[in-house]
């Protein structure tokens, strides 16, 4: 019943407010990693982008002026994850809150003596579970030139991750996936990035992927839309896995020409996310 209401009124609000045609074309002329869509779904996305920013909240913070034309860029990025799953992925938080640049956060935690510590850490995004995701509007804008770093995308993966419990890097499988697979392929390939890592060797994917596997997932799953030739080049069977739970291929959305070369070092940013 309460689904039937749910999908009822997102129909309405379709029907009366979806995202203006000029304005979504200029969000998708900004946003380089929509260009492999086709028009269908490039109408598909812009309903779900729609329908996001009816049920999200977007709330300025740190003197942040907003403008007409963030919450498209934030939601277009946002849906595109679960552009081939749905929004109710996305049920149960109902805030963004958006920072001009990057922010401090305060946390406390438990060391294994039973000593409380409280520390600050610099963020450019962060998400909780069954509360807000925190951006950094600064590092969203910044980045959309700059292939594999995507803050949204990183964040909203957290929300998926979240849907299961724990951030652990295993999201809520569709039915034939295989959790055994999915270990399989991620134990391999985070292990192999923790080792590079630790000898300073160069990695195709950004080295904070490192610090957990719920970050791996995360960061991982950035450049599995961002640049997915260099995924399925090194990860090929974590590539297969994404595109089984995302049920999307990123790589034949990819022109030859817009390949990346091999694999360089990536830029570190270690503590940049939570």
């Amino acid at each position: 019943m309460f689904g039937f209401l749910r999908h009822w009124r997102r129909r309405k609000q379709l029907e009366h407010a979806r995202i203006p045609e000029v304005e979504w074309r200029a969000t998708v002329a900004n946003l380089p990693l929509l260009e492999g869509l086709n028009t269908a779904e490039l109408e598909q996305l812009r309903d779900l982008a729609t329908l996001f920013l009816h049920e999200k909240v977007l709330e300025p913070a740190g003197e942040l002026e907003l403008t007409p034309e963030m919450g498209p860029i934030i939601a277009a990025q946002a849906c595109l994850p679960i552009l081939h799953l749905g929004l109710d992925c996305y049920q149960g938080w109902s805030s963004i809150i958006l920072y001009p640049e990057g922010f401090l956060t305060h946390h406390e935690y438990t060391d294994p003596n039973g000593l409380v510590h409280s520390v600050h850490r610099p963020l450019i995004g962060e998400a909780w579970e069954r509360g807000p995701v925190i951006l950094s509007w600064a590092d969203i804008i910044d980045k959309l030139e700059e292939p594999g770093l995507n803050v949204v995308i990183h964040e909203m993966t957290h929300k998926l991750d979240m849907l299961t419990g724990e951030v652990n890097g295993l999201p809520p499988l569709h039915p034939g996936m295989k959790i055994e697979d999915w270990s399989r392929a991620f134990n391999a390939a985070y292990e192999q990035l923790c080792r590079d890592v630790d000898r300073g060797r160069p990695t195709a994917l950004d080295p904070y992927a490192a610090e957990s596997p719920g970050e791996f997932f995360a960061v991982i799953s950035e450049a599995f839309f961002e640049t997915p030739d260099r995924v399925a080049e090194t990860w090929p069977a974590v590539y297969e896995q994404l595109s089984a739970f995302y049920r999307q291929d990123p790589l034949a959305r990819l022109p030859l020409s817009a390949r990346l070369p091999a694999a360089t070092a990536r830029p570190d940013r270690r503590r940049a996310f939570d």
